[in-house]
């Protein structure tokens, strides 16, 4: 359980809550950002490939977010047992930094904007003061599109392309508007999926970042499996 203050600067302890955040690697086709100058390389790179390159690399490259076609670097700051559902959704490998990393590099929580009110602010201008319009541009790598599941169909129809729904508002989102640049001492922490996997991790990331910041998601699953506690019926 992590340590949080409330708005007076009193300490509180809250399970629901973390100061880390993770950005969780997936497989899929390389970036061309993710390649160096004159490589061949085509094909998938797997999840477990891309997080080895990213503490190599100590940097990760930001992607186009949809809708606003804008610059970042996606993490979650999902508590743990959050994480392990992440790692079903996306895969096992994943890499955590402090909220206060992100911050001094310009992230910070994205915005659920509610998909009407982003259409407004698009086209917003102040009737009293011209130069008074919408969202300056840098706001947007930062803002995603809400249309909840219980919204009406009328809202839906309306404000979302084919009238579907649009709510990421559980992958509890940070962002940084550009790359994420770091040093291997300030990762938080590892995911990777097995013992196999640790043993084949490059030895120098692994002194780099240090051994004890290695968690191993088999482990866990075990865990699940002798003491149910946090398994959803």
């Amino acid at each position: 359980m992590l340590e949080t203050r409330d708005m007076s600067g009193a300490k509180h302890n809250r399970p629901d809550f973390s100061n880390l955040v993770a950005h969780f690697t997936k497989e899929g086709q390389p970036c061309v950002s993710d390649q160096k100058e004159g490589d061949p390389t085509k094909g998938k790179t797997s999840a477990y490939d891309r997080l080895i390159q990213i503490l190599t690399d100590k940097k990760i490259n930001a992607s186009t977010m949809p809708w606003t076609i804008k610059q970042a670097v996606c993490f979650t700051e999902c508590p743990f047992w959050s994480l392990v559902h992440h790692a079903n959704v996306y895969s096992p490998y994943c890499v955590g930094f402090t909220k206060a990393h992100l911050f001094a590099a310009g992230g910070g929580p994205a915005i659920y904007l509610r998909w009407d009110l982003l259409k407004k602010q698009k086209e917003f201008v102040h009737n009293k003061n011209s130069k008074i319009t919408g969202f300056h541009h840098d706001i947007y790598s930062f803002v995603t599109p809400f249309a909840p599941d219980y919204a009406s169909r009328h809202f839906k129809q309306n404000h979302f392309p084919g009238g579907k729904q649009c709510d990421y508002s559980q992958e509890r989102e940070w962002r940084v508007p550009s790359d994420f640049a770091f040093e291997l001492t300030e990762v938080q922490f590892i995911i990777l999926e097995s013992y196999k996997d640790m043993a084949k991790f490059p030895t120098h990331l692994k002194d780099g970042v240090g051994r004890e910041k290695f968690i191993l998601l088999d482990n866990h699953s075990k865990i699940e499996s002798l003491w149910p506690n946090h398994i959803q019926p």
